[in-house]
């Protein structure tokens, strides 16, 4: 049966100093009202306690929070680890402990571990705004050092010269980002509010005043004023090397001009020793020469020159007849050899053309005989072979045979209709 514990003296005086006692009723933020050492069960406007009833109602408030430790933590705890947890859960509150990641490291058998994750608890809304404050710092430190306190006093030597400490990276995040705030709180008044330790009151609990940010902006004004203080000074007058009317701005200098393109017009003097003669004028009276650039002009041709430059010499589609005053130029209705193209009356008719000879024909004929050969030959030799050989070596020859002389039939079949369809038949190579 796991034990239950009970809350002790530690527990006790570690939430009295940090909670601080307040004799009389004060209203808090959010309309509830408190009372002694932050008890506000049953506090009420008027009311007031004494510290002995105060720590009576202190010890009432932590039943709930020790029943709640208790029926949460399976791990086995120490008398001081649970106090520390009862000072720890009363302050964030019981439903926050029951979700905390304090007692998922417990529950898990990390004790050290969940004494790291106390520390992570240590900010507030605090003037619309989630700081670190540093009255939440010196607490968890303190939950911290009771729950890693062991209760028979036996500490664990760890000497300097056998464990020398290094830097943790890792435990980077307990550091935190932002300076940790000096809050203060009065237990005086009719309300309960908390106030910086070197700022006025906060305008959202008062109701009054200035936001954080007008506070801040105000007192770096301040500051601002106090180190530079606000003198007019008057603007240096501009200083000038002369009075604007007696300024002589220099002449610009005259522009380069480009050089100018060769003229089609004729100088006087070709190479002059001076300056260059500007060129005649003309008038509309006097002709206009031609100059040197102008091309010449281009005669019509009195017949159409088509002009065309193979980038390799074509295969002789067709064969005409040589003529004997040109041995060497292979006409064909027109076209010749030389690269030109001459469209003529007398070459309007294209030159016969030879018959085509069928000697190409008795080869694929040949190819087509030899495919029906293999073909019937594979047939042959698979039924020869017989069917209780299977898918031997044997039979597989018969077969390739076989689709062999099919495809050389087919291919010589093909090649054969194409060539005796073909309107113009083509020389062979």
């Amino acid at each position: 049966m796991k034990p239950r514990y009970q809350v002790s003296r530690a527990a006790v005086d570690l939430i009295k100093r940090f909670e601080g006692y307040r004799m009389k009723a004060a209203q808090l933020p959010d309309g509830r009202w408190t009372l002694g050492y932050g008890h506000t069960l049953t506090a009420r406007a008027g009311a007031s306690v004494s510290e002995q009833d105060a720590e009576a109602l202190l010890l009432y408030d932590l039943i709930t929070v020790a029943h709640a430790v208790n029926e949460n933590v399976y791990a086995p705890l120490n008398q001081n680890q649970f106090d520390a947890l009862v000072c720890f859960a009363f302050n964030i509150g019981t439903e926050n402990f029951i979700r905390s990641a304090v007692l998922r490291r417990l529950n898990e058998g990390s004790p050290l571990l969940a004494a790291c994750e106390m520390e992570m608890w240590r900010k507030a809304d605090f003037e619309g705004e989630r700081i670190v404050v540093d009255a939440l710092v010196r607490r968890r430190s303190a939950e911290k050092a009771l729950f890693l306190t062991p209760t028979d006093g036996g500490w664990v030597a760890a000497p300097s010269s056998v464990l020398r400490p290094k830097i943790d990276y890792d435990a980077g995040k307990l550091v935190p980002s932002q300076t940790p705030t000096a809050i203060t709180t009065a237990l005086d008044g009719d309300k309960a509010v908390a106030l910086r330790a070197d700022g006025p009151a906060t305008a959202a609990l008062t109701g009054d005043g200035f936001s954080a940010s007008e506070a801040a902006s105000a007192a770096v004004s301040a500051r601002l004023e106090a180190i530079l203080p606000d003198e007019t000074v008057a603007p240096a007058p501009m200083r000038v090397a002369a009075p604007v009317q007696d300024l002589v701005l220099p002449e610009p200098p005259a522009p380069v001009a480009a050089p100018a393109a060769p003229s089609p017009f004729i100088y006087a003097n070709p190479e002059p020793p001076g300056p260059i003669i500007a060129p005649f004028e003309l008038t509309p009276e006097e002709p206009v020469a031609e100059t040197a650039f102008s091309p010449p002009p281009v005669a019509e041709p009195a017949e159409p020159v088509v002009t065309e430059t193979p980038a390799a010499p074509e295969p002789e589609l067709f064969e005409a007849a040589r003529t004997p005053a040109e041995p060497s130029l292979f006409n064909l209705g027109g076209f010749s050899t030389s690269g030109a193209i001459e469209l003529g009356p007398q070459d309007v008719a294209m030159a016969p053309v030879q018959p085509h000879a069928f000697g190409g024909i008795s080869l694929l004929v040949s190819l087509g005989l030899l495919g029906l050969a293999l073909f019937g030959g594979g047939i042959l030799w698979n039924l020869s072979v017989g069917a209780n050989e299977g898918l031997s070596p044997i039979r597989m020859f018969g077969w390739g045979a076989s689709v062999i002389g099919m495809i050389c039939f087919a291919t010589s079949a093909y090649l054969l209709m194409r060539r005796l369809g073909d309107p113009e038949p083509q020389d062979e190579d």
